[in-house]
């Protein structure tokens, strides 16, 4: 498993999320399965990833509610106005402006080599690729390895928490929802262009919504629980991303220990 006038208020909206969700369990909520909560609430038994589901659950209800009334149309329109090239061209800048916070948090986990392979690829793109509107990086063989701040925290032991849904932003966890606010500072177009940063975050949602049209078709194909199945493929893709692709095993669980298993050590830094 992100990120963008709307991200502004995205994350007063996400803070706002973490400290009501840290407060209290949502009403309704059991420890469990069985009991109900409110009237007419479908009700869930405690998941120990999933601990603010039936909250969770609600936020996921409303961003989905926005997306089909407003971003699903809009990046559909987008996709089918724009042309192709111009698309692309778009994703290059802001995938060229992401890529500087990325080297960053290479150096941030310990992984010079990479952070300076980011660098170079920042470096190209910006003096041979007009700006990063072209990615010669790429047919240089120069990778794009995005990390961010939830990344370095993980990489540095810290647990990823209890998943939650960010309103607008979606899916979380209370560790990634932390790493929120500077991910987008850092990543914000106006501190490296003088440009509207209304209008390029909105144009940035619109560019990564109408990318994200097949996989959201797919999504609403395949799955019986579309709730369940973005958050369990978030999680898995999380965990992958903080080992760079090779996280532990999952530990065996003896039933009749004295104590739980140990967490799994943070990853390796380095490369």
């Amino acid at each position: 498993m992100t990120l963008r006038a709307v991200l502004r208020l995205s994350v007063a909206a996400a803070v706002l999320a973490v400290v009501s969700g840290c407060a209290t369990a949502p009403a309704g909520q059991s420890g469990q399965s069985g009991q109900s909560g409110q009237a007419g609430q479908k009700p869930y038994a405690a998941n120990p990833i999933d601990p603010w589901e039936n909250f969770n659950r609600k936020v996921f209800a409303f961003n989905d509610a926005i997306d089909e009334a407003v971003l699903k149309p809009v990046a559909q329109a987008y996709k089918d106005w724009v042309p192709q090239l111009v698309r692309t061209g778009v994703s290059n800048v802001f995938g060229n402006i992401g890529d500087v916070w990325s080297t960053a948090n290479q150096f941030l986990q310990g992984k010079p080599g990479s952070g300076f392979e980011m660098g170079m690829r920042v470096l190209t793109n910006t003096l041979f690729g007009l700006g990063g509107l072209l990615d010669p990086a790429t047919e240089m063989h120069l990778p794009r390895r995005s990390e961010d701040f939830g990344q370095t925290l993980g990489v540095w032991g810290l647990p990823a928490g209890p998943y939650l849904v960010l309103p607008l932003l979606g899916p979380s966890s209370v560790r990634d929802a932390a790493g929120v606010p500077l991910d987008r500072y850092a990543g914000s177009t106006s501190l490296y262009v003088d440009v509207n940063t209304w209008t390029t975050s909105a144009l940035q949602l619109v560019n990564v919504r109408a990318e994200l049209l097949a996989t959201t078709r797919f999504l609403s194909d395949v799955s019986l629980d579309k709730y369940s199945f973005t958050r369990d493929a978030y999680l898995a893709r999380r965990l992958d991303q903080v080992y760079d692709g090779s996280p532990p095993l999952p530990a065996f669980v003896d039933e009749f220990a004295d104590s739980p298993p140990a967490p799994p050590p943070p990853p390796k830094k380095g490369n």
